[in-house]
Formats: C-alpha cells, structure tokens, sequence
C-alpha cells in the first residue's frame, strides 16, 4: 500500500511541478517579452534552461520545506496528507493561471502542506510558519517594491544625460541577462520546493533515511518545472507584463535584477522559500512607481493582492476537503 501511495505522491509533486512552471513561466520572462528585449518562444527556450540549471544549485529551501513547516507524519496517512497538500496547490495554481492571477505557487503549496496536517491532526511547526512563510510574505513584496524603486531612481540618475534611444537599445540586449538571472533564481527556489516534498513521501514510506536530496529526485523535478516552464503561462503573462503598468527596457531591467538579487539572497542567506510571484509583481510596481504613481494600474494590483492573501488559506480550505475525502476512501 505505502509503495503505491508512494507512486502516487511523487507522479502528483511533479505534476504539481509542471502547473508551477507554466504558472510562473511569466515570472521569469513578461518584461523581457513586453519589452521585446526577447520573442515569446526564445524567452521561454531561455527560462526552461535556466530554470533546469537553477534547480541544481542548493538544497536549504528545499530543508526547509522538508523539515521546517510541518511534523514529517508516518505512513499511510503521511502520505494522504501530502497527496491533499498536493491537490490544493494544484487546484489553486489552474484557478488562478484561469484568471491571470500571478498568485504564488509556493504559498498554494504551504497552504496545502498547513491545511491537510491540521485536517490529519498532524503537528504544525507554526514557528516555522511564521518565520519562513508568514513574515516573508509581507516582507518581501515591500522589500521588492522599496528596491525596484531605487534601482530605477538609480537608473534613472546614471544614465540621465544618455541619448534615449541608445540607452534602450542597450537595455533591451542587457534584458537578456536579467531575464536568466531571473529565471535562474525561479529554478533555485521553486524546484527545490517539490524536492522537499518528495523527499518527505521517501522518508514516511521508508524508502529513504535522513533529509539528502538523490540526484534523481533533482533532476525529475527539475526537468518537469522546465517543461511547465517552456509550456508558457500566457495568461499571467498579459498581466505582468501589460496590465499593471506599460514597461520600457530600462524599468524591464530593473524589476528582473532587482527581482533576482532577492531571490538568491532569501534562498543562500536565510534558506527562506519566498514567492517568484511576489518578488516580481512588486518589483515591476516599485520600477513603475518611478514615472508617477498614478502610472502603476493600482485596481490591477489590488486584486493582485487580494489573490495573495487568499492563497494560503484557499489552499489550504481544499486540501482539508481533499484529505477527508481521501481519508474515508482508503480508510
């Protein structure tokens, strides 16, 4: 029975892996797209291989997942909690790339891991939560904001006497790298995220002792979070990259590197597991708020934010639903 439940949570993680990467495909790549710093498909070829190079650089978030947020549970039901852990985050990522939300898969899957041990009474590191989930997740999107705005400020100072026009054509080629390094960061976060995961279905069904990550579970993961990556999340995409404000090359720029410097500090430094999305999202805000605040589409951005803030909960609300369910089916 344990070998099976095993099967099955890995083949659900790394479907949950393919739904993340074409959700948070636009991450990685919306300003360089809207930008046309690069072409939609050469933009996703790039992330796709980032995102696989990025997966294989670290394994703190990845402990932290593992270890960090809830008691490993034993056995079966360990592993019907991780199965509706799975579906919520599943459930919450197709609803939200439905509706071009750039909601954040990681906080869909805490919510999920928080949602189905609380149905499964399983003990919950709130502790954990809050340091590497909870705070982050007001944190960051301030701290995205504040630096995308200076970045631009800075940008803006450096290159004031600069023809325009020269100046754009140089940022649209240096968007390039900006995007990798963006994408880059996405694959040493969010790959890591399932590899905990599937690390802690090894250890329940006994198939593994210890937090060591095998190469295999590296390379699934992260092989299937390129393909959801090359797969495109279009919809989010028109989001990121037109809805909250019309972006030049230079704010392109600066949101990316920005975006990126984050995401490698949070992930090396503090091992804290922090949202692509909301790294981003308020990155690209921050730059925007750089020609006039009315500029940043403030009505787009609160439904943003009210998406954010309903993704653990919501998440959570379905895996509860999916475990009980699950629970009076196998028994």
């Amino acid at each position: 029975m344990e070998l099976t439940g095993l099967i099955i949570v890995i083949g659900v993680a790394l479907f949950f892996t393919y739904t993340n990467g074409f959700h948070d495909s636009a991450n990685a790549i919306a300003t360089s797209v809207s930008t046309r710093a690069l072409t939609p498909r050469a933009a996703l070829a790039m992330a796709a291989v980032m995102n696989l190079a990025g997966a294989f650089l670290g394994e703190g978030v990845a402990k932290t997942v593992s270890e960090g947020l809830i008691a490993t549970p034993e056995g079966d039901q360990g592993l019907i909690i991780l199965f509706a852990a799975l579906v919520g985050a599943i459930f919450w990522n197709l609803l939200t790339w439905y509706f071009g939300l750039p909601s954040s898969s990681s906080h869909a899957l805490f919510g999920g891991l928080v949602g189905a041990a609380l149905a499964g009474s399983s003990t919950v590191y709130w502790s954990g939560v809050i340091d590497k989930v909870v705070i982050p997740m007001f944190l960051s999107p301030v701290v995205g904001l504040v630096a995308g705005y200076l970045v631009m400020v800075g940008i803006i100072w450096l290159f004031r006497k600069s023809n325009p026009h020269k100046a754009k054509r140089g940022f649209r080629l240096a968007q390039t790298v900006s995007a990798a390094g963006m994408a880059l960061g996405h694959g040493i976060q969010d790959a890591q995220k399932t590899m905990g995961i599937v690390v802690m279905a090894l250890v329940i069904s006994g198939h593994q002792q210890g937090d060591g990550i095998p190469v295999w579970v590296k390379l699934a993961c992260a092989i299937t979070l390129s393909l959801g990556t090359y797969a495109g999340g279009w919809r989010i995409m028109r989001t990121l990259g037109r809805k909250i404000i019309e972006l030049d090359p230079p704010q392109g720029f600066a949101a990316e590197t920005t975006a990126a410097s984050i995401l490698y500090t949070t992930a090396y430094v503090f091992k804290a597991p922090i949202s692509t999305t909301h790294i981003i999202t308020s990155a690209i805000m921050g730059v925007g708020a750089t020609k006039r605040v009315k500029a940043v589409r403030w009505g787009v951005a609160k439904n943003i934010l009210i998406g954010w803030f309903t993704t653990m909960p919501a998440a959570g609300l379905v895996a509860a639903c999916v475990y009980w369910i699950t629970h009076l089916i196998v028994g």
